[in-house]
């Protein structure tokens, strides 16, 4: 006589079945959400270079301008690395107040920058105000003639670079100008290769920035 199939053994056949579908489910979900993982993570980095690649064009255009104005000497610019560099006789002699040459030069730019921020929301300047390691002799306390007080290189480094991002802001709307942050570095950034107490580094620097959102 034969012996009867226990019908238990059907059952943990059928259960180790389940087991493996849903183990094989979870497999395709992980594998799935690591590939969306990383294709959105490709865009992103695809869509990095390609605004990179839209300053660099837009800040060629605006030296080219500058050049045929004859106002190099007030700014130059860094395409390869995102840059606008402000120099020191942009602004008055130990002062935060921006000469009405340089006030006139920034216009014929300045709608070009604006406009690029409006279409490229996810890009950031940082401006940021530098001096050179000779120490400020007196506190200035006259604002009116000044721009500012300060009593320290930090302080007028800060206040340079706020001067700057005023050119800028009123034709932002709120929104946008608070993708323009200032900093002040006082002489703790001199140039590379250049001694800390040369006029050089007394500058300010508007370094445009792509803040790529992670989700």
């Amino acid at each position: 006589m034969k012996d009867k199939p226990s019908e238990w053994v059907s059952i943990s056949d059928l259960m180790a079945g389940v087991m493996a579908v849903v183990m094989l489910l979870l497999v395709v979900s992980v594998l799935q959400k690591t590939y969306a993982e990383m294709k959105h993570k490709q865009e992103m980095e695809q869509g990095g270079v390609a605004q990179q690649k839209r300053i660099a064009e837009m800040l060629n255009d605006l030296k080219t301008s500058i050049d045929k104005q004859g106002a190099s000497n007030l700014m130059s610019f860094d395409a390869e690395n995102g840059r606008i560099t402000l120099k020191d006789n942009i602004f008055e002699k130990g002062s935060a107040c921006i000469t009405p040459l340089a006030v006139q030069a920034f216009q014929n730019i300045e709608q070009r920058v604006i406009l690029f921020l409006k279409n490229n929301q996810q890009v950031t300047l940082f401006v940021e105000g530098h001096t050179d390691s000779l120490p400020v002799s007196r506190p200035v306390t006259d604002f009116e003639r000044f721009c500012t007080v300060y009593d320290d290189n930090f302080t007028l480094s800060a206040a340079r670079a706020r001067e700057a991002r005023k050119l800028l802001i009123p034709h932002l709307s709120e929104t946008d100008a608070r993708r323009l942050v200032v900093a002040g570095f006082g002489d703790s950034h001199p140039l590379k290769g250049v001694d800390p107490t040369d006029a050089q580094n007394r500058r300010v620097e508007i370094q445009f920035s792509v803040q790529n959102e992670q989700k």
